[in-house]
């Protein structure tokens, strides 16, 4: 019997010599809307895995509360020396700002390792979409994540004595979606070659525990041991850290021996790095660790 043929990936092909009748395949053709629909795709599966998650939203609020009421009320007694009068709670504000974000972001970005051990990672793999789309999906959604999570502790301010701006409240968010990005950049480069959470998780404590400590976000970063203001300066996390205590020190009404103490700023070689440079520190390391993520998806699977 002869053979019928059709336009290959038509529906009504059939098999060279046999009558069964199958269903072409056709694959869509790249383009930059396919791709910036499989960037929202992405990007919105996270914000619904997050709202749907409530115990998810209540335990990751848990960290930043001890630190701002328990301890910074247990220790605020012990430490009144050394502030000048600026309660302590105020103080470790930003750095529990700062808290608030990694951690959310830190746990958006473990998902990935999730996804690989359920297979729904190699689904998306598959796709018809470059895969650095699905990194910045992966990012951007993490990123909006954590804000919002930075959101609900910054409407705290006014329990720790931080006044209500609307200048204050942008300049936090802007730095709060800075380091979130950063922040999930990072997870997912290190996501991108771990199938296990558990493996996941003590790497990502072993390395978010110390930046957090070691960026100045419970304690004044001047007039500290050498070697651990060298450890200061290249930490990461130091330059989202100051910036984000700079702009709520600015709406602060405390001495000037008050702020030369407790916010004196990050210096290179004597020189006073701005703000926006520090904010600048971070975007260049976020988009590093970004770009390194797509190249670590590109080889993996």
């Amino acid at each position: 019997m002869a053979s019928e043929t059709t336009a290959p990936g038509s529906a009504g092909a059939l098999a060279s010599g046999g009558g069964h009748q199958v269903a072409g395949v056709r694959v869509p053709v790249r383009s930059a809307g396919s791709e910036l629909r499989a960037i929202k795709v992405v990007w919105k599966r996270e914000l619904i895995r997050f709202s749907r998650d409530r115990l998810r939203i209540l335990t990751s609020l848990m960290q930043p509360f001890l630190f701002l009421f328990v301890l910074g009320t247990g220790l605020s007694r012990l430490a009144s020396a050394g502030t000048h009068g600026v309660n302590l709670r105020t103080f470790v504000y930003p750095g529990v700002l700062c808290m608030a974000v990694m951690f959310t972001a830190m746990f958006s970005a473990a998902s990935l390792v999730w996804d690989r051990e359920f297979g729904f990672l190699r689904e998306m793999m598959v796709a018809p979409v470059r895969r650095s789309s699905l990194v910045l999906g992966k990012c951007f959604g993490g990123a909006t994540v954590a804000g919002f999570q930075g959101v609900i502790v910054l409407c705290l301010a006014g329990l720790v004595g931080v006044p209500y701006s609307a200048i204050l409240i942008i300049e936090v968010f802007a730095l709060q979606l800075l380091l979130a990005f950063a922040i999930t950049a990072f997870g997912v480069m290190v996501a991108a070659r771990i199938t296990q959470m558990q493996s996941f998780m003590a790497l990502m404590q072993m390395a978010i525990m110390p930046m957090y400590f070691l960026s100045g976000a419970l304690f004044p970063v001047s007039g500290l041991p050498q070697w651990l203001e060298i450890l200061n300066r290249l930490d990461p996390l130091t330059y989202a850290v100051d910036p984000m205590r700079r702009a709520v020190f600015a709406h602060l009404d405390i001495s000037a021996a008050a702020r030369r103490a407790l916010d004196p700023g990050v210096t290179w070689w004597s020189w006073h790095v701005p703000g926006l440079v520090e904010a600048a520190v971070v975007a260049l390391l976020g988009l590093a660790m970004l770009g390194i993520a797509i190249v670590e998806f590109g080889r993996a699977e």
